[in-house]
């Protein structure tokens, strides 16, 4: 049996499974889906890094998929965006594509102190405040601390609700971050009834299978849009591919400050993408 290599030195079998599904979640049909990844399975030494892995797959599926010229890994995509306001924002977009009714710039009065959140979020009846973690390394694991500073903003807030300070009454939080979570993390989550997206948790309903259902790709998705171009379109309130691809792009090109050129070259990659 032949192993990989990941990027912390740890290894694990090849799966050719896996390969299958990175390659259809790049637009690939199942047909030569299932071709490459034997291919590769055949192809590789025992030991390979997973990047190496990761090349060859986007080396193949290029051939048959052009459209995937157009974009980056998402996970990397996720980790170029920067953490504030950009990911902030992206986060937001992406609640409201979900259903939730999204209020940003909020601080919010405890019994003991004033809370600034990235967020109040609103679905189904029930009220929670946001907060975003981001890592530039999607290999870093988010921890512990987030939920406990969480649980304890939990209660100050119901506190000041019951006492008049808070005008909203806060169900719950909600800890977004773009990596995975620690196994104490989700432990603590779970047990103080804490909601948690991060990149592969829950399982059903995770950063990437939300971003995935939605296509609400970060505008990082389209490859050779540097940190720049991204901070300005960020700074004119797009953060997603979605919006660069069917917006007004003189609209976006004045806002953010940006020749025509080159808003329409991203949103021509964009559509690519999305409509691939």
């Amino acid at each position: 049996m032949k192993h990989v290599t990941k990027a912390d030195g740890g290894r694990q079998p090849f799966d050719p499974e896996k390969v299958q599904r990175t390659l259809r979640k790049m637009g690939v049909g199942a047909e030569d889906a299932e071709r490459i990844a034997g291919e590769i399975a055949e192809s590789v030494p025992d030991g390979v890094r997973t990047a190496a892995v990761l090349r060859m797959i986007r080396a193949r599926a290029k051939a048959v998929h052009p459209a995937v010229s157009h974009r980056t890994n998402l996970r990397r995509a996720l980790g170029l965006l920067r953490s504030k306001p950009d990911f902030e924002e992206f986060v937001r977009v992406l609640l409201r594509e979900h259903g939730y009714q999204v209020e940003t710039g909020c601080v919010l009065a405890g019994r003991c102190g004033e809370h600034e959140v990235d967020a109040v979020a609103e679905k189904d009846g029930t009220t929670v405040f946001v907060e975003v973690k981001h890592h530039v390394s999607h290999h870093r694991v988010t921890g512990l601390d987030e939920g406990r500073i969480a649980r304890a903003i939990i209660e100050d807030l119901q506190e000041g609700f019951r006492s008049g300070r808070c005008v909203v009454a806060i169900d719950g939080a909600l800890i977004v971050c773009n990596t995975k979570l620690s196994e104490h993390a989700k432990r603590y989550a779970t047990c103080r009834g804490i909601g948690h997206i991060g990149w592969d948790y829950p399982e059903e309903r995770n950063l990437r299978t939300m971003i995935e259902e939605t296509q609400s790709y970060p505008i990082t998705i389209v490859a050779g849009v540097s940190r720049s171009v991204s901070t300005r379109l960020a700074a004119a309130g797009v953060v997603t591919a979605k919006q660069i691809a069917y917006g007004d792009a003189t609209t976006i090109a004045h806002d953010a400050d940006i020749p025509l050129k080159e808003v329409l070259l991203i949103a021509g990659r964009a559509r690519a993408i999305l409509e691939a």
